[in-house]
């Protein structure tokens, strides 16, 4: 039997575990990613718990969709901030003003 209360209620704590990542931490980039990845993660975890809920299948689909753009995004981030590390020798957030245009 599936508890949906129980599932919506640890998408929503790993929701905002990942909405205070991002608010508290406003120097280290990983870190920020990381909270990204957690909000990404949480809404998949919403969609499919209502997908299965509803017994459609659209949900899921959806998710999918979402964990692709999901790697998408970490690959090409983090291969930004190697770069961006190579050259500059920081990813601090405050020190990325030049990238200003």
């Amino acid at each position: 039997m599936l508890y949906i209360k129980e599932y919506f209620f640890v998408s929503m704590v790993i929701f905002l575990l990942g909405m205070i990542g991002i608010i508290l931490n406003r120097k280290n980039l990983i870190l920020m990613l990381m909270s990204i990845e957690l909000i990404l993660l949480a809404i998949n975890l919403a969609f499919i718990t209502f997908s299965v809920h509803l017994g459609d299948i659209k949900g899921q689909i959806i998710s999918l969709f979402v964990l692709t753009v999901a790697a998408a995004e970490s690959a090409i981030g983090l291969a930004i901030l190697v770069a961006y590390y190579r050259v500059r020798g920081t990813i601090e957030v405050q020190k990325m003003n030049r990238l200003k245009g």
